[in-house]
Order: C-alpha cells, then structure tokens, then sequence
C-alpha cells in the first residue's frame, strides 16, 4: 500500500487500538475495490479525543470508525442525535454496530447484555430489548429470549446458556467463551468476526458510496 498526496485516508479512534482488525479489514477492502485509499488505527486517550476528532476534519481525513471507549463520547463530541456513534463521515456522526441485525431474522424478546457504546446502538435498534448489566440487573435471565445480543467485551466466562432455537449475536472477537457454549449447545451464533464485517461493509460504503466487497472483507479476518 502507497499512501500519497491523493490518498484519501480514514482513521480508527480507540484506545487501545492495536489488536483491531479493522485496517486489514478495510485495507483489504479499499484495495480490491482499486480505490487509492488508506485506513490508519490512532490510539487516542480520552483526554485527548475531542482534539483527535476535531483534527482529523482539519487535516481531510474523509472520516472515520470509533471503537471502545469512545462511542458515547464522539456522539457528544459531533453533537449526534444517536446515543453512540462508530462512523465519522466528515464530522457527521453515524452507528453502523447493528448492521448485522439485518442478518438475523424472527425474534419477538430480544436480550441485550451491557452498557457501553455497541450496547446504546442496539438499544436503539431494538428498543422492545430487555436490558441487563452489571450497573443493573445482573445476573441476565435469558430463558425465554430468542435473541440475545453480548454487547459486553467479556472473553473467558460463560455470560449465559443458550439453546437450540436460541440465537446469540457476540460482538467480541476472538470467539468467547458464550459464544462456544452456544454453539455447542445447538443455539445460532453469529460471532465477533461475523459483526466486525457487517459493520464494516456498512462502514466503507458510507464513506465511498461503492458497495462493499464483503467477501474480501471477510476472508482479511478469517
């Protein structure tokens, strides 16, 4: 990749940014799409982030992905009427964390687990969701659900037990630990990996109007 005065670049704002897959993702994406664009990972503190923000408009970056923790905060930072956002255009604020409900279909009791950024995003997807945290209700009855989505970024323990007819959306990769339990146990899984490229694909075209490459997108993380 030959970044030059042409380039059209977009960031990735977190902290910490450096086991992100979203610049192989989109690299991958950009490049086989034969656009002359770049996608840079900027780890950026907190008290640092509506500069970082501000600064890239400046600089003509075309816009940008926001990961944890900083969702809620851009939304505040670009005066977005979104609860949290993880896509810059410009300094236009956009959530493209839920794409991957356009893949799931027939729920009717949908369970959401956790408050942060991705959680208010899906909140927002699925207002009729029961919601359970740790700040809250906890631990989370999902019996009678049909969806639960692990907004949380928890890898190791088992968050809840899931069943055939069941279907989880786990939005932290590497696969967790509830995600395997799920899938072990017949439920459908929809993983990490599945959600990082929904959200991408839904990314790239938002700031370049071309259709993603989905299947490239897929195999960069794979």
């Amino acid at each position: 990749m030959t970044i030059g005065a042409s380039t059209r670049l977009v960031a990735l704002l977190g902290h910490p940014v450096a086991h992100s897959l979203s610049p192989r993702m989109q690299n991958a994406a950009f490049a086989a799409r034969g656009l002359d664009w770049a996608y840079v990972a900027l780890d950026v503190p907190p008290e640092q982030l509506e500069e970082a923000v501000r600064g890239l408009a400046a600089a003509g970056f075309a816009g940008a992905n926001v990961t944890a923790p900083h969702k809620l905060a851009v939304a505040r930072i670009v005066g977005s009427e979104l609860p949290s956002v993880n896509t810059l255009v410009g300094l236009e604020g956009f959530s493209t964390d839920a794409a991957i409900l356009d893949q799931v279909t027939d729920f009717h009791k949908p369970v959401i687990l956790g408050d942060g950024g991705a959680a208010a995003a899906f909140r927002r997807a699925l207002p009729q969701a029961r919601v359970f945290s740790r700040r809250g209700e906890w631990p989370p009855d999902v019996r009678d659900a049909d969806l639960v989505v692990n907004a949380t970024p928890v890898h190791d323990d088992v968050l809840v037990e899931l069943h055939e007819g069941q279907t989880l959306v786990d939005l932290p990769y590497p696969r967790t630990a509830t995600a395997e339990a799920a899938d072990a146990a017949g439920a459908r899984v929809f993983d990490g990996l599945e959600v990082l490229v929904a959200q991408g694909a839904a990314s790239f075209e938002l700031w370049t109007g071309v259709p993603p490459p989905v299947d490239v997108m897929r195999r960069a993380v794979s």
